[in-house]
């Protein structure tokens, strides 16, 4: 159903998510893919027409990792477990978060994090993001970086120079 609000046509978008289709896999490039090959992530805020902010249904089987330890830039990040308990990494050291358990990681902050299934059940956290226009994300860990613009990222060594 649409109406006009503010001279715009306002619409209202729904979606089952179980008819989403998973992205599987990461696109670093190798090694750096290797701990994450089998995590899952389905763009729900894709699906409804959301531009301002991400929303991704993240799976992660036993022994699979979210990402690279990272932080960002520009872009805040929050995190709901929904199913399962997975290890949360970052400066501060490890910590286990179960269902319920929320974590937030604000833009500039440089506190390198990521999540790892060290459990033998299957993980579901929901992943919430700012999605802006310029992005730069550091991995402390390895000679990797991303840099994005308009949506679309690029993954360079530290010192710039592209992976081919």
């Amino acid at each position: 159903m649409s109406e006009q609000k503010n001279g715009k046509k306002a619409s209202l978008a729904v979606a089952a998510m179980d008819d989403l289709p998973p992205r599987i896999g990461t696109g670093y490039p190798s090694p750096f893919d290797q701990p994450c090959q089998k995590r899952s992530k389905t763009a729900l805020g894709d699906a409804v027409g959301l531009t301002q902010f991400g929303v991704n249904l993240l799976q992660l089987p036993p022994g699979s990792w979210s990402a690279q330890r990272h932080w960002h830039h520009n872009e805040d990040e929050f995190i709901l477990v929904l199913e399962g308990e997975v290890t949360l990494v970052s400066d501060e050291g490890k910590r286990l978060l179960g269902p319920g358990d929320i974590a937030g990681f604000p833009a500039g902050q440089a506190n390198g994090h990521h999540l790892v299934n060290d459990s033998d059940e299957h993980v579901r956290v929901l992943e919430i993001g700012t999605r802006a226009e310029n992005e730069t994300a550091i991995y402390p860990d390895v000679d990797l970086k991303a840099v994005g613009a308009g949506g679309k990222y690029r993954f360079l060594h530290k010192n710039d120079e592209p992976y081919e």
